[in-house]
């Protein structure tokens, strides 16, 4: 338990805090699914537009610290490569 009002506070401002980034980064995991989604499917035109969303996410993710960089720009290789390799086999 928080014993100062600025404790308490920081406490509060912290609840909020993981709220907004377990809402942000379950947005982000369900757009890396719909990419997958659309990759199994081999829809490759529906991937690219899944995947650029995706980015977009990603990108700010690792901007705002929310995740780390590197991990957004691995996220981000992995489906560019999985989406590269339908133009490949098709």
């Amino acid at each position: 338990m928080p014993h100062t009002r600025s404790a308490n506070k920081r406490v509060r401002q912290n609840q909020t805090k993981r709220l907004l980034n377990r809402t942000e980064k379950g947005s982000i995991k369900a757009q890396i699914k719909k990419v997958l989604a659309a990759v199994e499917a081999k829809d490759r035109a529906a991937a690219e537009k899944e995947f650029k969303l995706a980015t977009r996410l990603l990108d700010r993710a690792g901007t705002k610290h929310l995740v780390h960089k590197n991990l957004a720009s691995r996220r981000k290789s992995s489906l560019a490569r999985k989406i590269n390799s339908l133009a490949t086999t098709a």
